[in-house]
């Protein structure tokens, strides 16, 4: 089992992604390699899940395009991630949030966590 790991940190590249959580609103920039081309694309929606841990983790983020909802599993560590960002901060109280599948229009919007900043974090 030693002997994974090794591998699985020797040729993994560490990268720093942004802290964020099941309910989060994120945007993550995708390399897409169509032949000889390489591009781009952006896939924003909310956080489903995280899971995993190590080398192996991935996590789960959902949008909603033309009325169809789109379910997207990416690895943490994958060479094809250019960046994460946030975008929102939700309020939920679960870990996976798969019933945000069943739910359609405003029943499926998040609350966004409000954050304090400044003076109000400090008093």
């Amino acid at each position: 089992m030693d002997a994974i790991k090794f591998v699985h940190e020797q040729l993994t590249p560490k990268k720093t992604f942004p802290d964020f959580k099941a309910g989060d609103n994120i945007t993550v920039n995708y390399k897409i390699i169509e032949g000889v081309k390489e591009r781009i694309q952006a896939f924003r929606g909310d956080v489903i899940q995280k899971k995993g841990h190590g080398e192996t983790a991935t996590f789960t983020v959902r949008k909603i395009a033309s009325g169809v909802g789109v379910d997207r599993v990416f690895p943490f560590y994958s060479p094809n991630i250019e960046s994460i960002e946030v975008n929102k901060k939700g309020k939920v109280r679960r870990a996976r949030i798969y019933y945000l599948r069943d739910l359609k229009g405003k029943k499926a919007r998040i609350k966004e966590k409000m954050v304090l900043t400044g003076e109000a974090a400090k008093a």
